[in-house]
């Protein structure tokens, strides 16, 4: 069930767009559900404001957990018109309980096959990007400690960086789960678990968010951060003391995608959101903070993301990884849950 005080802390900001007569209809307001960060949403709807300025969005920011676990909660009354800027295997979680619509938005064509659902004529959830697992490190604490800086997932559970990592919990942050999700597909589920022992011992503490850990970095909290790419690199640019590196091993990635949530009322307006969603002026904006995005815009990766981004990525499974993952994080939370950061 959900936990109520989950939804009391849900952060639930509304963008008045527009005004005129039509401003309180029922018809004009979508809501919208987004895993995108905080900092994120204004700029990437400056464009749809100016597009549509008789549209009334009702954003609500939390995890990809969170977001899931809610949306599965309203399953007899949904709220959301609209799912967007989320986990794409939260999305698959959501569609196994029917409550994604299909919907093909328009210029579906120029999206990359890789980055939307292709089990039917019309998909039920199209991703904006790929991100992908990143290691912050504060460059000064390691030097204080006289410590290498690690580069690789191998790196991260030699015994001279006990107590000095965070990195997002599998169970409430997208970025989390891809991450362990990786780790399973890259060494087989055996050899995983035996690593994420090992991470376990060096483990300062498992954060909500899939930002913080990069943040707690370049604080000097918790040098090393487990998170991905984009918090770590705009932190860096903007002066902090950090190396952002992606693992040798290669990274594992998730899609933030959008959907249409299968409810009785849906809303001409909430196609109207998704249209614009995947549009070449919201693509622009995504290219901004990641470095794929999923259709072709002639825009370089920003500044301190690999050359060649897409090489990178793991052969990451996502219908395996949204089956199995129940089952991962329930053996996840028993043996690392305890070390999750209160809320």
């Amino acid at each position: 069930m959900f936990n109520k005080k989950i939804i009391s802390s849900l952060i639930f900001t509304t963008f008045l767009m527009g005004c005129g007569t039509n401003e309180t209809s029922q018809t004009k307001e979508v809501t919208v559900y987004t895993a995108l960060e905080n900092e994120q949403i204004p700029e990437y709807l400056e464009s749809f404001k100016e597009q549509y300025p008789n549209i009334k969005l009702n954003i609500v920011r939390e995890s990809t957990g969170v977001i899931v676990s809610r949306i599965l909660a309203e399953k007899s009354n949904p709220q959301a018109d609209v799912i967007w800027g989320t986990a794409a295997t939260g999305l698959l979680a959501l569609d196994e309980a029917n409550l994604l619509k299909e919907y093909s938005p328009k210029d579906i064509e120029k999206i990359n096959p890789k980055f939307k659902d292709n089990t039917g004529k019309d998909p039920k959830w199209v991703g904006n990007n790929a991100w992908m697992t990143a290691i912050s490190v504060n460059t000064i604490e390691m030097k204080k400690l006289g410590l290498e800086e690690p580069k690789s997932f191998s790196d991260l559970i030699k015994p001279e960086y006990k107590g000095l990592i965070s990195m997002p919990s599998p169970a409430s942050s997208g970025t989390g789960f891809l991450t362990i999700s990786a780790l399973v597909q890259l060494l087989g589920e055996e050899k995983a678990w035996e690593y994420m022992k090992s991470l376990d011992s060096n483990m300062g503490v498992y954060t909500h968010s899939g930002s913080k850990p990069a943040k707690t970095a370049a604080s000097g909290e918790y040098p090393i951060g487990i998170s991905y790419g984009y918090p770590g690199i705009k932190i860096k640019n903007d002066g902090a003391p950090i190396n952002v590196y992606f693992p040798v091993e290669g990274s594992g990635w998730d899609s933030e995608a959008n959907a249409l949530i299968n409810k009785k009322d849906i809303k001409d307006e909430a196609k109207i959101f998704l249209d614009w969603a995947i549009s070449e002026d919201a693509m622009k904006m995504y290219a901004k903070s990641y470095a794929i995005v999923s259709r072709d815009v002639n825009v370089a990766p920003p500044k301190g993301f690999p050359k060649n981004p897409i090489t990178q990525l793991i052969a990451n499974d996502f219908s395996w990884a949204a089956t199995n993952k129940d089952r991962i994080l329930k053996t996840w939370e028993t043996n690392f849950g305890a070390k999750t950061e209160k809320k």
